[in-house]
């Protein structure tokens, strides 16, 4: 079976869906990724951090594959974002949603705005704060152990017919590319909110997702 991490950096959506399922643990609390969202890189994607090339802050998604690329969001929260693809070409995988399948103690303490387990990781945001995971995240890789947190495969993946794809969420650029996959049915998958033009006074605003 071919891995996200096998995969170039041109196919991460295809990378995207086969992270679905797979266990993201960290600081006790272990969540089965239920939603993600694709993004390319330089010159290819106008919703990408990367679309208009390296920076201090993006350099982690030109790779290598298997590590956290971490950035916040409206001055207050964090988001994670799994690189895939070769290094020198960006592409990343945004974790958005998740089910806690280990550690709910820790994750309800963490999150006590939650009414339901079900909410415990229903966002990109939630899904940080359940693993109790900040920027010291970023750069760091999920894959050799070296890092705070571990992605691992699941005993048993989702078929591609349990797979939902449509388009993605929080971008004011390209945000009908259908690159938001989520398992079709799965109760922790985050609520969709449409994209809705800003309205300003002739300010600019930015097409990247935490801009």
């Amino acid at each position: 079976m071919t891995s996200w991490l096998d995969l170039p950096a041109a196919a991460v959506d295809e990378a995207a869906r086969l992270l679905l399922g797979w266990l993201l643990t960290a600081n006790g609390v272990t969540v089965r990724l239920t939603e993600v969202e694709a993004y390319s890189g330089l010159g290819a994607d106008p919703a990408s951090h990367a679309h208009r090339g390296v920076t201090d802050r993006n350099a982690v998604m030109f790779g290598p594959a298997g590590r956290l690329y971490v950035y916040q969001i409206y001055g207050m929260h964090l988001c994670a974002n799994v690189v895939c693809g070769e290094e020198g070409v960006a592409a990343a995988v945004l974790l958005r949603a998740g089910e806690v399948v280990d550690g709910l103690p820790p994750a309800r303490q963490r999150r006590p705005a939650a009414v339901r387990d079900r909410d415990l990781a229903a966002g990109p945001a939630k899904l940080m704060q359940v693993l109790a995971l900040d920027r010291t995240a970023n750069a760091t890789s999920v894959v050799d152990g070296s890092g705070p947190a571990t992605l691992r495969p699941p005993a048993t993946l989702p078929g591609r017919g349990d797979i939902a794809a449509g388009p993605r969420v929080g971008v004011t650029a390209a945000h009908d590319v259908p690159w938001r996959f989520w398992i079709a049915g799965d109760p922790t998958v985050s609520a969709y909110r449409r994209h809705a033009p800003r309205k300003s006074r002739n300010l600019p605003t930015s097409g990247r997702t935490g801009e």
